[in-house]
């Protein structure tokens, strides 16, 4: 499978580091997936950059998602960057797997990692850009060694595991703590935000320097999925 092409996620990325604008990735963990290729059709169509896609195994966390038979499915239908976000055990032994299915990032668990810098650096010999998430209780400051390698850090502003749960208002301070880290390292990286995003949320969030919004049940569920990703965008 071919990935959908860098370049225009490098002008993304150029755009949302510069604050211009915010990086919307609408999280397919809310999708019906009954009509799954016509909630991609939605996104393709929309003012979304990225499909963001929640891998869980049930064992990290307390739930079951999605594997690679979906995922190939969804990269026949996508049209723009696949964002995979592995919330499993021993993510090592498919960092491959998920390459070959066309993503164009690979989000492991800082968690779940014995040796986070090995686990960054095969992302990065694939061609994949690099992040690391942090569950709510994980201090920001246990990336310092690593963050001038890191291409994106997300921030679960929730308890990982299941969609529809409600926003953590501390988010904002550790969004704070990861921007001053980042600055104080030159760093490059973005700073994702996922779990309880939405339209109430989403100004204050990136005015504390979040530069990707992950949004499910606010996308999917709304009336119209379109329009409320517009008004994310737009923020």
């Amino acid at each position: 499978m071919e990935k959908q092409p860098l370049g225009c996620f490098f002008f993304i990325v150029f755009l949302a580091k510069n604050w211009i604008m915010a990086i919307i990735a609408p999280s397919l963990l809310a999708a019906d997936f009954g009509n799954l290729k016509q909630d991609c059709h939605m996104v393709n169509e929309s003012e979304a950059d990225w499909f963001h896609l929640d891998v869980m195994d049930g064992v990290f966390v307390p739930n079951i998602s999605f594997g690679m038979p979906v995922i190939k499915c969804i990269q026949e239908y996508a049209k723009k960057p696949l964002d995979i976000h592995l919330m499993i055990v021993e993510p090592d032994r498919y960092l491959e797997t998920f390459s070959a299915l066309g993503a164009n990032v690979i989000t492991v668990h800082y968690e779940a990692c014995i040796h986070l810098h090995r686990t960054l650096e095969a992302i990065k010999s694939l061609g994949v850009k690099a992040g690391v998430a942090l569950n709510p209780h994980t201090p920001i400051e246990h990336l310092e060694p690593l963050i001038e390698i890191i291409d994106l850090v997300c921030i679960m502003s929730v308890n990982p595991g299941f969609g529809g749960q409600s926003f953590i208002p501390k988010t904002y301070d550790r969004i704070l703590d990861l921007r001053e880290l980042i600055d104080k390292k030159d760093s490059s990286a973005l700073i994702e935000i996922d779990g309880g995003v939405t339209d109430q949320n989403a100004k204050h969030l990136v005015t504390s320097g979040a530069t990707v919004l992950v949004a499910g049940n606010h996308v999917f569920k709304a009336k119209d999925p379109q329009a409320t990703i517009a008004q994310l965008k737009a923020i």
